[in-house]
């Protein structure tokens, strides 16, 4: 499998991204490191193929203390399902927000996708906690999770949980490199627009 189409385009375009958004990941590291006290990057664990855990990077872009201050906001939660989302959240710095809306928090995973934890294109990695679902959606975890995926590129955060494991479902009985080309191409667009960000 190292040498799969699909491993071959991860390598190249995770090296070409990281080549071309150097500079912008440098701005990027000195605005969370001068605007917020606590760390540039937000390490997490979350669920890899077959369930395998690994540690996910992101520019972090929420307050430090951010997780615990989550079982406050429950009755917030605008999403269904294993997912959490708040779209005016209080935890969310100020360029936190930009960079969640432009998906530029996100650029630090391709370091992930380097190592082998992850594809460009894949199932979104779910926490630990969050992948420990019985049933189909289980399927999610027989690929590798993705940086962007059908889910992405269809809605993201407007779409419901049960939408996404669909998605995802059908990414999992039907990939292929056409498939990771197109949704790839899609991905551009739905970044510019932001649509679905939170």
């Amino acid at each position: 499998m190292r040498l799969s189409p699909k491993w071959l385009i991860d390598m190249t375009l995770s090296l070409l991204i990281l080549v071309m958004f150097a500079p912008f990941m440098v701005v990027i590291l000195l605005l969370v490191k001068f605007t917020t006290p606590g760390p540039v990057l937000h390490r997490q664990v979350r669920a890899g193929r077959h369930g395998a855990p690994f540690c996910m990077f992101k520019f972090r872009t929420m307050h430090v203390g951010a997780h615990a201050a989550r079982a406050a906001l429950a009755d917030l939660n605008e999403a269904d399902g294993h997912l959490f989302k708040l779209r005016d959240d209080p935890r969310v710095t100020r360029v936190g927000r930009t960079l969640r809306r432009l998906s530029l928090d996100e650029l630090p995973q391709l370091f992930n996708v380097l190592r082998g934890d992850m594809s460009l294109v894949g199932p979104r990695p779910l926490l630990m906690e969050e992948s420990d679902y019985e049933g189909p959606a289980r399927k999610r975890l027989d690929v590798a999770p993705g940086m962007t995926g059908l889910w992405q590129v269809s809605g993201r955060s407007d779409l419901p949980w049960d939408e996404m494991v669909r998605l995802d479902l059908h990414y999992v009985a039907n990939t292929s490199v056409r498939l990771d080309l197109a949704i790839l191409a899609r991905t551009v667009p739905a970044v510019l627009t932001a649509r679905g960000a939170r």
